[in-house]
């Protein structure tokens, strides 16, 4: 398996990086965060100016025909800006189409998908009431729900479509920790959902691009925090010396690198291994998420202490990575949970 970019990645690393440090700017996500969290000019210019909403999709409706190893570099760059966008709905709702949706169903939603026409959401439904294909109950932790278009619900026995304008489907939006991504409820009453055909690969390509793009996003955020956290250490003096000089602020910053780097590597791996269809892709996308989202944790929080007071201010963008970084910790499984699975591939009964 090979881990090292190629040029096509490489140049396409260079563009989104550049891309989202010149618009993701902290001003344009705080005014976002007082809406329903999406940037709409950055989210245009994401789809439509550079193509990157399809760059994991299929090119017959509309995609660039590319892997998940892109996938995670856009995300990764998105991550590193805490970027306000939809992103998480085309990791797992539009891979969830791709995969198991009929012909149909792939034409009709994902080049609206692909040119930011439409937006997407997902979430699973296992206390909800089925019968047949008629859904009732409410759906909780919908990510950007009073935004999207349409959702993609699954539980073990499938795989559904719904529109947010069939009747019976009502959302109500929440204000949540990471005001960038925020949660809604998503009540149904009598829907008649449209089934995905194939709801088994659905549910695999959903679980793998929403592992892979929380592990990027968690690995670009890590990164920003540990680079900017550096800048402020070779500034800010105390008692006459820069506080970067202290032996145990230099500690802590080798602990986050350290850190940083083994994620990179799982989060890549898992990536590679989900294009190549390894016999250990579900291992590594375990691995990814749990660690990646462990990492940006333990790296936001000290990036809020190495800032010392500033750090804890509204005014500064620290706290925007600690509530990025605590809502990826929890969604679509914790550590504990992706940990769990990780033993018992391993082990087996064992664990």
């Amino acid at each position: 398996m090979e881990f090292a970019f190629t040029d096509e990645q490489a140049m396409i690393a260079e563009t989104v990086q550049a891309f989202f440090r010149e618009n993701a700017t902290s001003e344009r996500t705080r005014a976002a965060m007082e809406g329903d969290g999406i940037d709409r000019e950055l989210w245009t210019s994401f789809c439509t100016e550079l193509g990157l909403a399809g760059i994991g999709l299929p090119e017959d409706f509309g995609g660039a025909g590319l892997g998940m190893v892109e996938f995670a570099i856009v995300a990764e760059a998105a991550g590193s800006q805490v970027a306000a966008l939809p992103l998480l709905g085309l990791a797992t709702a539009a891979q969830a189409i791709a995969a198991g949706g009929t012909d149909e169903q792939k034409a009709e939603w994902l080049p609206r998908l692909v040119m930011g026409e439409a937006i997407a959401s997902f979430q699973g439904i296992h206390g909800l009431d089925v019968s047949g294909n008629t859904l009732n109950g409410e759906v909780r932790f919908v990510p950007h729900g009073t935004a999207a278009d349409v959702f993609v619900f699954i539980r073990k026995d499938g795989a559904w479509i719904v529109r947010k304008d069939q009747a019976g489907v009502s959302v109500t939006g929440h204000t949540t920790m990471d005001q960038t991504r925020p949660l809604a409820t998503v009540t149904l009453a009598n829907v008649e959902a449209e089934p995905l055909a194939d709801a088994q690969a659905a549910r695999d390509a959903l679980h793998a691009g929403g592992w892979i793009c929380l592990a990027a996003e968690a690995l670009g955020g890590a990164q920003e925090t540990l680079d900017r956290t550096v800048s402020y250490s070779m500034e800010r003096v105390q008692f006459g010396r820069l506080i970067g000089s202290y032996q145990a602020y230099k500690h802590r910053l080798a602990d986050m690198m350290v850190e940083i780097e083994q994620a990179r590597s799982a989060v890549y791996w898992a990536a590679c291994a989900v294009d190549e269809q390894a016999e250990e892709a579900d291992l590594a996308l375990h691995a990814a998420k749990s660690f990646a989202a462990d990492t940006y944790f333990m790296c936001a929080g000290n990036m809020i202490q190495l800032h010392g007071g500033i750090g804890f201010t509204w005014e500064h963008d620290a706290h925007l990575f600690f509530k990025r970084a605590r809502s990826i910790l929890s969604m679509l499984g914790n550590g504990d949970w992706h940990r769990e699975q990780v033993a018992t591939l391993i082990m087996g009964e064992a664990a």
